[in-house]
């Protein structure tokens, strides 16, 4: 596994432009330090958490929620009992940046996983 620490310890900077859209060799690699998480067939990067109650599943939520604005980055949030699913890109680069895999470490460190 390819692991990058720092991803975890960086902050999402503004990014405008394709200049800072990733190639997939790009993407690729960072994907391999974040375990569980895919490049959908639709282009973002995303993972599936589960919890073991409802309020579990609205903590870790709000508790995103909160990472969300701290990064000025903010993820789409699919959420059902029990289950969330986390997914990134970046709007205006047109498809993933690294800020995209910076929140997802993050999101990693805050789940605990």
């Amino acid at each position: 596994m390819n692991t990058e620490p720092s991803l975890a310890l960086e902050h999402c900077r503004p990014l405008r432009g394709s200049q800072h859209l990733l190639d997939p060799g790009q993407a690729n690699a960072l994907l391999g330090s974040l375990p569980g998480w895919s490049i959908a067939d639709t282009g973002v990067l995303r993972k599936d958490f589960t919890f073991p109650s409802y309020a579990a599943t609205l903590l870790f939520v709000n508790t995103v929620a909160w990472l969300a604005e701290r990064q000025n980055h903010h993820p789409d949030l699919e959420v059902g009992y029990g289950r969330v699913r986390v997914s990134y890109s970046t709007h205006d680069v047109g498809g993933l940046s690294r800020n995209d895999f910076i929140c997802a470490a993050h999101v990693e460190a805050l789940a605990g996983t």
